[in-house]
């Protein structure tokens, strides 16, 4: 009786694990469709899906009609499939959530930047082909630059959009080259990217406000991708070339501290 029933709990226990494990290859695979819709650059059939995924059509358009139900998912046209307004409003949440972490943590980090440089230092984010400040702390010396939260900034002029520009992917750094309306910029910014890359920061004199210089790092999430830059700036008067070196040794390093604290929370 005790044999009877012992085999009775172990073949109950094994089509539990059997479920378990069903369920987590159909997240994995649902997943998987999802990721495979955001790296293509259009619209997939069920076809390609199922191809780039590895999985049989039948299981991909079973998978599908489960994703489209949640609004992960959308049909745009016959057989075309992409990314659902649910997957974009959940990635707005995140970037909003992310924002806000940004700052509570670059805050006290900036204001203890401007008192030891005593320059404006500013936080900048990208918004498709452009730059947003949202966050800034001012030195109090009488001449001063002075950036409103909210301010728009070019991403191929000025430190805190080309210290962002120069250590976005490859991909998406190429497709926002794409956009530069100038000719010579575009052909140039190659060039100064590889510059900025290797230094690991940017400046620049007078490129969006006249006798203005801006000193940018970028600032990283957990997986080294870039998601913002930290800028000093402040009258070109002001910029002391014999001290340079330890400026910009401040400035990296903290850049470098917010890195570490974002990823010591992520």
């Amino acid at each position: 009786m005790n044999s009877q029933l012992n085999k009775l709990i172990i073949l109950h226990q094994v089509r539990e694990i059997e479920v378990t494990v069903n369920k987590n290859q159909t997240i994995e695979r649902a997943l998987d469709i999802i990721f495979s819709l955001s790296d293509a650059e259009k619209n997939l059939t069920v076809g390609e899906i199922a191809a780039k995924v590895a999985i049989p059509e039948s299981t991909a358009y079973r998978l599908i009609q489960t994703l489209e139900q949640y609004g992960m998912v959308e049909r745009q046209s016959v057989g075309q499939i992409r990314l659902g307004v649910r997957v974009l409003e959940l990635a707005r949440s995140l970037q909003q959530q992310m924002d806000r972490e940004l700052i509570s943590i670059s805050r006290p980090i900036m204001e203890q930047l401007t008192e030891k440089v005593n320059e404006t230092s500013i936080l900048c984010v990208r918004s498709a082909s452009q730059v947003i400040c949202v966050q800034s702390v001012e030195t109090h010396r009488m001449l001063r630059l002075s950036v409103e939260i909210g301010k728009i900034m070019p991403l191929d002029r000025g430190a805190s959009g080309k210290a962002i520009l120069a250590f976005e992917q490859k991909q998406t750094m190429d497709q926002l080259i794409k956009t530069i309306p100038d000719d010579k910029v575009r052909k140039s910014i190659d060039k100064e990217i590889e510059i900025i890359r290797e230094q690991g920061y940017c400046l620049t004199f007078g490129e969006v406000d006249t006798n203005i210089f801006g000193l940018a790092v970028p600032i990283c999430d957990i997986n080294k991708r870039v998601m913002a830059s930290l800028t000093v700036a402040g009258p070109t008067e002001r910029w002391d070339q014999e001290n340079g070196e330890e400026f910009i040794k401040t400035v990296v390093s903290s850049a470098n501290e917010i890195t570490k604290k974002l990823g010591s929370i992520s």
